[in-house]
């Protein structure tokens, strides 16, 4: 019997959630790894299909930018939709057997697994023909309303992207763009459709176990991830607020970063960030949690190795000495623009962004 193992990865920025499928399909394609459903929200992104019209996003830049929006452009099927926090994110990446190779039956197998756990929870969906996706109401009905969108993408019978269904998403963004090119219908939630939120875990796993039944596999539990802390140091406030970057050895990367570092065994997130900043900056400080906490791929490794990090601010004295530890070679004190573009990572980027409203 073929087996899935399902990944429930939280929160992950978008770049890096491209990037994770990106390696797993390597990997799957190389036998590296069997099938794998990677279940996660992203933060507010506008996805760009291959037969996306860039009409179809009615918002200005500006109002993109206030709301926190970023826009990507991919390689899968369909048109301009919305990602977002308490949307539920499936990226199944299967190689089909012979017997599947078939891109509508992929599809309308998509659909079927979100049905089904919608039914769930009482509410009655269904595909509508000529429009992409999961619908309630019925073709021409003026409160057809969809649910799940669905845009996927097959190379050689790899799969890749997936679906988004709708749980506790916040619709107000939905106004931002023309859903999947639609003008003639609307959308909605679980979280509307039923009068109250829903909690997030249970439908991973009933969208996990629904995949399974439908594509005739064995559930397994993805093993756990990596758990890492980054740290921004900050000084002065403002427009005066400066952030520390700190420069890894040729050996480790070569790169500038924020503080970062792993936990070791028995260690909270917190105390973790407290022994890094000591260890590497030889400062005393107490840092303040971020509530950011989002996954990753390390690196190039093949099969992936994923990463849990926590995100911490630490706010020190103008004149506070900095002594590095061994694994950096040089440090700069750095305008909060200057960060953000030397900063190679998404995740890196929103922790220092995080730092500075608190600073503001």
């Amino acid at each position: 019997m073929n087996r899935i193992t399902v990944y429930r990865l939280g929160l992950v920025e978008y770049g890096d959630g491209l990037n994770l499928m990106r390696l797993f399909a390597e990997s799957r394609r190389q036998g590296l790894s069997g099938d794998v459903l990677l279940l996660l929200e992203h933060p507010p992104v506008l996805t760009l299909g291959r037969g996306a019209k860039r009409e179809n996003i009615v918002a200005n830049n500006e109002r993109l930018a206030a709301e926190g929006v970023h826009v990507f452009e991919t390689n899968r099927g369909g048109d301009v939709t919305y990602h977002g926090p308490g949307q539920l994110v499936g990226y199944p990446i299967f190689l089909l057997p012979p017997e599947r190779h078939d891109v509508r039956r992929y599809v309308r197998d998509v659909e079927r697994s979100i049905m089904q756990v919608l039914a769930k929870w009482g509410i009655t969906a269904g595909p509508i023909p000529k429009w992409p996706g999961v619908w309630i109401g019925e073709e021409g009905s003026p409160d057809a309303r969809k649910v799940a969108a669905i845009g996927v993408h097959l190379s050689r019978w790899l799969t890749t992207h997936g679906f988004a269904l709708n749980v506790n998403t916040r619709l107000e963004h939905f106004q931002l763009i023309v859903p999947c090119g639609i003008r003639e219908a609307g959308v909605t939630s679980m979280q509307r459709e039923l009068g109250q939120s829903v909690a997030m875990p249970e439908v991973e796993d009933a969208i996990a176990d629904s995949f399974c039944a439908v594509f005739d596999s064995e559930r397994v539990e993805a093993p756990p991830p990596m758990r890492t802390v980054s740290i921004a140091v900050m000084r002065g406030r403002g427009a005066e607020a400066q952030v520390l970057l700190v420069r890894r050895k040729p050996e480790r990367g070569g790169f500038w970063q924020v503080l970062t570092g792993r936990l070791e065994p028995g260690e909270t997130p917190a105390q973790a960030a407290v022994r890094e900043l000591e260890e590497e900056t030889r400062l005393r400080l107490t840092p303040v949690d971020l509530h950011y906490r989002h996954a990753f791929a390390l690196g190039e490794i093949l099969p992936p190795k994923l990463v849990e990090e926590n995100a911490f601010a630490a706010f020190c004295a103008p004149d506070a000495e900095v002594r590095l530890g061994p694994e950096h070679d040089a440090y700069e004190w750095v305008d909060v623009p200057t960060a953000l573009e030397r900063l190679p990572f998404d995740g890196l980027r929103e922790t220092v962004k995080r730092a500075v409203a608190i600073t503001a």
